[in-house]
């Protein structure tokens, strides 16, 4: 099954690994994405995350780039860096399982797609969806699960998601990706799927 996006630019992804890391630092930049989380927001405890702000954060996220599956993968357009995508067995990510919002509706193995994240000076662009398609095509070839599963914002009518609430990306940009609505458990809190095969 094919998202529903079509490809109007020339956007490919490449697993993070120790070769690919010095892109994932161009994404990220400095800050590590946002307050020094590199990522690791849903991996870790409050305490741990807070603990590691910074460069513990990165230094975690460096750990999982050396195992044998990847913790994401880096976008790039063209040969430039531009985009990140984290993502795992649901199980990887403590923190989400014990959310009141965001724990398992269900015992369905999945990859959940946990941070989208548009390098500055990229956003704006339309790449979201261009990224999720990416990332889907990227999970047929490698992903053991056969679902994708996302848990993104739906702001209100003519308001933005705030940076701390889109990390997880936006719901019209799954959509667009093919990505089917499951549950609401908030308003503004859907959980989507994707059927790999």
């Amino acid at each position: 099954m094919q998202p529903a996006a079509t490809r109007t630019v020339n956007l490919t992804v490449r697993p993070l690994t120790s070769d690919t890391w010095d892109d994932f630092e161009t994404v990220m930049g400095a800050n590590g994405g946002a307050r020094g989380c590199w990522c690791m927001h849903w991996r870790l405890s409050i305490e741990e995350w807070m603990e590691g702000k910074g460069d513990g954060n990165k230094a975690a996220m460096r750990n999982l780039a050396a195992r044998e599956t990847p913790p994401g993968v880096v976008a790039y357009l063209d040969d430039e860096p531009i985009a990140w995508c984290g993502f795992g067995d649901r199980s990887e990510f403590p923190r989400m399982q014990r959310s009141s919002l965001l724990k398992p509706i269900d015992d369905e193995p999945v990859i959940s797609v946990t941070c989208l994240f548009v390098k500055k000076g990229h956003r704006g662009e339309g790449l979201s969806s261009e990224l999720i398609v990416a990332v889907c095509d990227y999970l047929a070839e490698t992903a053991e699960a056969p679902t994708v599963e996302a848990y993104p914002v739906e702001p209100a009518a003519g308001r933005r998601a705030g940076a701390d609430n889109a990390m997880t990306g936006i719901a019209s940009a799954f959509r667009a990706a093919g990505f089917t609505e499951i549950a609401r458990p908030r308003r503004d809190r859907p959980v989507m799927r994707y059927s790999l095969r």
